[in-house]
């Protein structure tokens, strides 16, 4: 992983001035990003949850069909296929093209997570939503800032994500409750630790190739760091809602 303080000591004036101006504008452009997709998710799953069920607090044919029919297992697998898709092909696109497939995966994630709003109360959805940004906040921002290389974690952490998951699809069919505790407890240290890595890999990753002027790489760089924090943010409050959401 390229250091930042090695790249920019070794370029002078205008040069590095230019690096840390730039830098600034990926790393805003990276969370712009990542917030649009964070509000798609959020009001897609609002309005879709809203629709599946009627008045009398029953399942609507479309409530039913997300939520207690086969199609389920589609919905609920369908991003984890995008996403695995999208970052191989992503290199076949143009940046507008990529910025687009990101939002409408905004919007099917959306689909996939509005049952936590026939599950949860509304207001502890809220507080959870608040306590995974303060968290998240503080993570990506010492990922910005800190001296220490934290590409050592890199395979550690892919590796227990790796793990996360297989024991997520396990429990699905076993259904036990200190599995999906122990789930909950490990995913939230593990997207923690994600999202001061992720953090630190998108600055260095800009420092390495800005240089070279590839806008067009920039601007796909961007979008994939969006989706990288985006995955981190999604995936705490989700194991945190487990904790802190209080059941309808």
């Amino acid at each position: 992983m390229a250091d930042y303080q090695t790249i920019r000591a070794g370029s002078v004036g205008a040069q590095s001035v230019r690096i840390d101006e730039g830098l600034k504008a990926h790393m805003n452009k990276v969370y712009g990003l990542m917030s649009v997709a964070m509000l798609l998710t959020a009001g897609a799953a609002w309005a879709i949850a809203g629709l599946a069920v009627g008045p009398d607090g029953a399942l609507t044919q479309l409530g039913y069909a997300i939520y207690a029919s086969p199609l389920k297992w589609v919905i609920m697998f369908a991003p984890l296929l995008v996403v695995f898709g999208f970052s191989a092909l992503i290199n076949r696109m143009s940046a507008a093209t990529a910025q687009l497939v990101f939002y409408g995966y905004a919007v099917l994630m959306g689909l996939s997570l509005s049952s936590i709003f026939l599950v949860y109360t509304g207001a502890s959805i809220a507080q959870t939503f608040l306590v995974t940004a303060i968290a998240f906040a503080g993570l990506s921002l010492y990922g910005y800032t800190t001296k220490r290389d934290l590409s050592g974690f890199g395979t550690f952490l892919m590796m227990g994500l790796i793990g996360l998951i297989v024991a997520s699809i396990v429990n699905i069919f076993i259904a036990s409750s200190a599995l999906q505790f122990a789930i909950s407890v490990i995913g939230v240290l593990i997207f923690a630790g994600l999202t001061a890595y992720d953090t630190q890999s998108i600055k260095t990753d800009y420092i390495a190739h800005a240089q070279h002027g590839d806008s067009e790489w920039l601007g796909k760089s961007a979008i994939m760091g969006a989706l990288r924090l985006y995955l981190d943010f999604l995936n705490m409050f989700m194991f945190l809602l487990q904790f802190l959401g209080n059941r309808e």
